[in-house]
Formats: structure tokens, C-alpha cells, sequence
């Protein structure tokens, strides 16, 4: 239990016989069993708190990582831009806005020969 053995466990209840006395040995026994008990509920209670912190700090830290996940993204977006990765789309942007234009002309030539 604390590393004590039964040889020395019976030794001590004798010394606690022979100084306290027979009649106070089994209320002095209920008062120490009441007090580790205690002693572990409290022990037990302590250790509950704070593993409930901990989880509350795990849980704030991920809340902080879904709250600036989309300000990483804007700004790899905006890296990109600035690197002109993204010019390449802003051309085939230009390239369609070209083809939509093209085809109401030709809709209206084919229109006109009819």
C-alpha cells in the first residue's frame, strides 16, 4: 500500500496498541479511513478539473484553427494572384468573354444570309 510490508504493518498496530490503547484503536482507525478517504476524493476531484481544462484548451484551439482556415486561404489566394499564378486563368477568361462575343456576330451573319 505505502510500500510497507505485513511485518511492518504489524509492528506499527502493536506500537498504536500499546500507546493508544485498545479502546480508542478502532475510532482512531474510522478517523484515518474517513481522512484518506477524503484525501482521494479530493485527490479525484482535482484530477477531474483539471483534465476538464485541458479538453477545454484542446477544444479552443481547434475552434481557433477552423476560425482562421479561411484567412489562410485568402491569403494563399492572394499570394498566388500577386505571383501571377493565377494570371493564366484571368487569360482564359479573356479568351471566353472573346468567344461569347464571336458568336452573336456570327449568329447574325448566318441570320442575315437567310
Amino acid at each position: 500500500m505505502f510500500g510497507i510490508g505485513t511485518g511492518e504493518l504489524l509492528i506499527i498496530l502493536v506500537i498504536a496498541l500499546v500507546i493508544i490503547g485498545p479502546h480508542k484503536l478502532p475510532e482512531l482507525a474510522r478517523i484515518l479511513g474517513k481522512g484518506l478517504a477524503e484525501f482521494r476524493k479530493a485527490a479525484d476531484d482535482i484530477k477531474d478539473s483539471v483534465s476538464r481544462e485541458i479538453r477545454i484548451e484542446e477544444e479552443k484551439q481547434k475552434l481557433l484553427e477552423v476560425y482562421n482556415s479561411p484567412k489562410v486561404i485568402q491569403e494563399e489566394a492572394k499570394d498566388q494572384t500577386e505571383s501571377g499564378e493565377l494570371s493564366r486563368t484571368a487569360g482564359i477568361q479573356d479568351e471566353i468573354q472573346e468567344e461569347k462575343g464571336t458568336v452573336p456576330k456570327d449568329a447574325e451573319k448566318t441570320k442575315d444570309l437567310l
